[in-house]
């Protein structure tokens, strides 16, 4: 998972700006009676629109065997091209084979489940790296060696000599330009705190240095508990310079810098590393077809590269034993979807971008897209929590209640750049629906971008990302096969396949199911933001009536938007009964608005 992003998705036009204008004025007597004060019972009450997908699909869905395909891609360090990437594209084509999927060139016409394995040529050679250790001169025991530290070299890094690097060590303090001219690097070794990236870049490539030892851990790693865990960097690919970076534990960091506080310091580091000319970065693509509507998808991705477990071999395997659920339940004739399922493995954010962008003709019927991202975590061992990434909407303007941004936090967002949809609320409650069964716990952040979802809303389709946070074993090579668990890869394999499902097959009754579950979560919304409001107010800090009522306005246009958006769930397009229906909704939470504008000032 690649997480610092300024993507951030723009919704086309000013459609948010006309329902704010629709929205905060007040309703005429006239309108407010023929709203009603609240949803009829039968809304209130309407049944879960995915109960009976999800019966068909938890006692099928087996959380051991995810988790023999994320053990299986744990054996390597996986990058694009290289032999442990390709082994896992060539391990998911066995299982959907297995499954009943056909490869696409061979299938006949009519067949339902289909795969391809993409293949795209690469600009540089492929990168994998195969041993590397640090030592101290002197010293019995080395500082790293890769068969602990399998995330220590730098993705980019080329090898040494067999006989490695000799060379005086010099701490450069925090890398900054001043210290590295301070410590005179050229013909050196460097220990710096800083980037392993920008550290090879003003280090080796602007001043001489032979290499760099960096250290660069966030807190929430608890570097200092977790005293041997690297977190994998990179370096650019340079065939010139061929240089290398090695990226320090808090422990190696420790041991050099009481080496050198005894004295001069020589240090041996040795890398070795394989390259592939001619790679060929490969993409599999496997689709159950719709019955009817084929040319529309619901898309699912789980990104293939990064050497760990959770990031991302358990979105992969998560993704695998949903393929092969959604096989066996069409091979039975336990569902027939009206529209395509179609899952994605490949490179992160490219391979998703790539199928979207470059075929005009599939992406208009491209309606959903699901990102599984580091799915599979324990969080007894981890520290993380099930998450659902929001596509944009006002908890990333104001973030405050319930809401919390992730420690890796995100920009304040904009009116204009919110994404009114269903598919937040939607998603969610088909979360909670499975949590209320076994006390799975599910919560949910802000906008924040940075994995496959954010391909989908910079192509203006929903698309939000399936994940956990904060994990102190994240991007480390801590992240290994013992901190996955089989329940969460199934708790989270499960709710993402009955949402799909359910949306491939959408009938009227289920669109309106939909709609229901959309107007209660804009009610209890609306509710929850009057209250803090309220509390704002109150607290005697400076509270701002007009900001109070901005945010349950911008919300109340939110919702508006995200009902609007209903309209297309129904397979063949939206029934009179479900136009009136969203109409409806539509309605009551403006009502539901101008009673909570009313209760924010009340005394």
């Amino acid at each position: 998972m690649r997480r610092p992003s300024t993507l951030v998705a723009r919704r086309e036009g000013a459609a948010l700006v006309v329902m704010l204008a629709g929205l905060v004025g007040p309703a005429s007597p006239a309108e407010l009676s023929a709203q009603g004060p609240a949803a009829p019972a039968s809304v209130a009450r309407a049944a879960s629109p995915s109960a009976a997908l999800l019966q068909l699909v938890l006692p099928r869905y087996d959380g051991d065997r995810a988790l023999e395909t994320v053990a299986f891609l744990d054996q390597y360090v996986r990058w694009p091209g290289n032999r442990g990437f390709d082994a896992s594209i060539d391990h998911i084509a066995k299982q959907l084979s297995a499954a009943g999927y056909i490869q696409e060139d061979q299938a006949p016409a009519n067949a339902r489940l289909v795969y391809r394995i993409e293949r795209y040529p690469m600009k540089a050679p492929a990168w994998e790296p195969t041993a590397a250790t640090v030592e101290v001169i002197g010293q019995a025991a080395p500082i790293l060696t890769m068969a602990t530290n399998r995330n220590m070299l730098a993705t980019n890094s080329w090898s040494t000599s067999a006989s490695g690097v000799v060379a005086e060590l010099v701490d450069a303090g925090d890398g900054s330009p001043a210290a590295l001219d301070a410590a005179q690097v050229a013909g050196k070794i460097v220990l710096a705190e800083a980037s392993a990236g920008r550290l090879f870049a003003a280090a080796v490539v602007e001043r001489g240095a032979l290499g760099v030892l960096a250290y660069d851990l966030p807190a929430y790693l608890k570097p200092e508990v977790n005293t041997r865990s690297i977190q994998f960097r990179s370096i650019p690919y340079d065939s010139s310079t061929r240089g290398w970076a090695i990226a320090l534990s808090h422990d190696a960091r420790t041991r050099l810098r009481t080496a050198l506080a005894a004295g001069p310091v020589r240090v041996r580091v040795k890398s070795s590393v394989q390259w592939t000319s001619n790679a060929v970065e490969r993409t599999v693509v496997a689709e159950v077809r719709g019955r009817t509507h084929a040319d529309e998808r619901f898309v699912y991705s789980a990104h293939v590269q990064e050497p760990g477990a959770n990031d991302n071999a358990s979105g992969v395997g998560a993704q695998v034993e949903m393929a092969r659920v959604a096989a066996e339940l069409l091979k039975a004739g336990a569902i027939d979807p009206a529209r395509t399922v179609t899952f994605l493995w490949g490179l992160e954010i490219r391979s998703t971008d790539r199928f979207i962008t470059q075929d005009s003709t599939r992406a208009k019927g491209i309606k959903w897209g699901l990102s599984l991202d580091m799915v599979g975590e324990d969080t007894r061992t981890t520290g993380g929590t099930f998450l659902i990434e929001k596509m944009p909407d006002p908890s990333a303007i104001w973030t405050r209640g319930e809401d919390r941004h992730t420690e890796w936090g995100g920009s304040v967002l904009t009116k204009e750049q919110m994404t009114p949809h269903y598919f937040n609320d939607y998603v969610l409650g088909r979360a909670l629906e499975l949590a209320a069964t076994n006390g799975w716990v599910v919560k949910t952040n802000p906008f924040e971008g940075g994995s496959d979802h954010t391909p989908f809303l910079k192509a203006a389709k929903p698309g939000l990302l399936l994940w956990h946070f904060t994990d102190q074993f994240y991007h480390t090579d801590g992240d290994r096969l013992a901190m996955v668990s089989p329940a969460e890869l199934r708790n989270v394999g499960v709710t993402a396949l009955v949402g799909g499902l359910l949306l491939a097959s959408a009938d009227g009754a289920a669109a309106r199911a939909i709609v229901a579950e959309v107007e209660r979560a804009a009610a209890a919304r609306l509710l929850a933001e009057r209250t803090l409001g309220r509390a704002a107010l109150a607290g005697g800090a400076g509270g701002d009536v007009a900001l109070e009522r901005d945010i349950l306005q911008t919300w109340a246009a939110w919702y508006d938007g995200a009902l609007t958006t209903t309209e297309e769930i129904e397979v063949g397009g939206a029934s009179a009964a479900t136009r009136d229906t969203i109409a409806a909704s539509r309605r009551r939470v403006r009502h539901a608005l101008e009673s909570e504008l009313t209760a924010l000032v009340a005394r």
